[in-house]
């Protein structure tokens, strides 16, 4: 049997429009919902900031689409 690959979530943009406690930000998708986004493990170990007005990239969990991980800052 093959084993079954994780599920991928969806990478979708954003700006940050607030920070929250513990690594948690309010981020404002370019389609205009509102997610609630943690910081990434790999960002984290990087020690690469995010402040509100940043763009990133938002990778939704495909269970809770309310919910997602900042994989990415822009420039």
């Amino acid at each position: 049997m093959e084993a079954k690959e994780k599920e991928k979530g969806l990478e979708v943009d954003g700006v940050v429009t607030q920070a929250l406690a513990n690594t948690r930000f309010r981020v404002t998708l370019d389609t205009g919902h509102q997610v609630i986004a943690h910081v990434a493990g790999r960002m984290r170990k990087n020690f690469i900031r995010i402040v509100p007005g940043d763009r990133v990239k938002v990778e939704l969990s495909p269970y809770d689409l309310t919910r997602g991980r900042i994989t990415y800052r822009e420039r």
